[in-house]
């Protein structure tokens, strides 16, 4: 498929804020847990890093998804942990606990021992991932790549591991605001070298995951968090040229923020459920597209109930472009896959009346 049509994917259009004939939908975490084909694959093979660092294997859990459902993009099975863990800090997954990292950030000697990972060697299976997911999509829709943001990351190096409000981070901006520039300008980096990797490799549309952001002030978070995202952002090296790939922003709790992240440069703003899709869209203007933001509980619903919420936040957003819908944060594990299905057929259905554009060959 040549660029031409690859501009004609329904979510590339929607991200660049170009007519679509319906709202395009892909969902946060759509390759995982609530699926019983991972469950499967994954009870077979056990680790859970296994499967990240196998190509064959992130591949498989990526389509998997595709697969059964008409989604409007894949993403990529991976972690926002590869960077710290091939940054040196030992990434363990513990049931009942979550991702641990062996070795967590304590001083200044520790964060100037960080190396910047070459993606094409400490993240090559990443990028074989990558090259082998977009062979096997044959272009039926774009493959999405991400990052977590450095602030996002710095909380679990400093922590060592997840859960919680991350006191440790949030201490050391306090206590010693040097180290913590130091650790994120590092992160900023490797976050830069690591998309810049999957777009060579073939990823369509850029993610960042600024999960933790929200935890911060909107002072501190313009300081800690934003302005590495925008170095981020400004280092990527597909944004410029006549195809330039797109980028997400998903800020959890950023709607406080939002204006900030909106001028960020990136293409579109990912909400969670706590922000109003036409508050936002109202102000944010024309500048950036918005994705979200169907709280994940929705889909634990009757299906009527999935159908309602789906029509409340279409009218929410209003007619027009530049809307992806999304869940405003990860699917839960326990959801049904069959209500999947449903919000799918929903978002169908009652988006195409709020759109003017005649379908495109990869609109369907």
């Amino acid at each position: 498929m040549n660029d031409e049509t690859r501009r004609e994917h329904c979510l590339i259009r929607a991200l660049r804020r170009q007519p679509v004939s319906r709202t395009p939908l892909w969902i946060m975490r759509q390759a995982g847990r609530y699926l019983p084909e991972y469950r499967e694959m994954r009870a077979r093979i056990g680790s859970f890093l296994t499967l990240c660092k196998t190509p064959e294997h992130a591949c498989e859990l990526t389509l998997q998804p595709i697969r059964r459902f008409p989604l409007d993009a894949a993403i990529l099975f991976s972690d926002i942990l590869v960077i710290p863990d091939a940054m040196g800090l030992g990434l363990r997954f513990v049931e009942g606990r979550g991702p641990v990292l062996d070795t967590p950030l304590r001083d200044m000697a520790d964060v100037r021992r960080l190396p910047v990972p070459d993606p094409e060697i400490e993240l090559s299976y990443v990028m074989e991932a990558v090259r082998l997911t977009r062979r096997e999509l044959q272009e039926r829709v774009p493959l999405i790549g991400f990052s977590g943001s450095p602030w996002t990351l710095a909380a679990y190096m400093v922590q060592g591991q997840g859960g919680g409000d991350f006191p440790r981070l949030r201490t050391l901006i306090r206590e010693s605001p040097e180290l913590a520039h130091r650790l994120l300008a590092t992160l900023a980096r490797a976050v830069t070298d690591y998309l810049n990797a999957q777009a060579a490799a073939g990823v369509q549309v850029l993610m960042l995951f600024d999960t933790w952001g929200g935890l911060l002030d909107q002072s501190r978070y313009r300081e800690y968090s934003l302005a590495y995202l925008q170095q981020v952002i400004e280092g990527l090296q597909g944004r410029s040229g006549p195809d330039p790939v797109p980028v997400i922003i998903y800020g959890r709790g950023g709607c406080p923020c939002l204006e900030d992240i909106a001028a960020s440069g990136c293409d579109a703003v990912g909400l969670d459920w706590s922000c109003s899709l036409g508050a936002a869209r109202r102000r944010v203007g024309k500048r950036v597209s918005l994705q979200g933001n169907m709280d994940p509980a929705v889909l634990l619903a009757s299906p009527e109930a999935v159908r309602r919420e789906a029509a409340r936040l279409l009218e929410d957003y209003g007619a027009g472009d530049g809307h992806v819908f999304n869940l405003g944060h990860g699917i839960l594990p326990d959801t049904d896959p069959d209500r999947v299905a449903v919000l799918i057929d929903a978002v169908r259905e009652f988006s195409r009346p709020r759109h003017g554009a005649a379908p495109v060959a990869a609109d369907t």
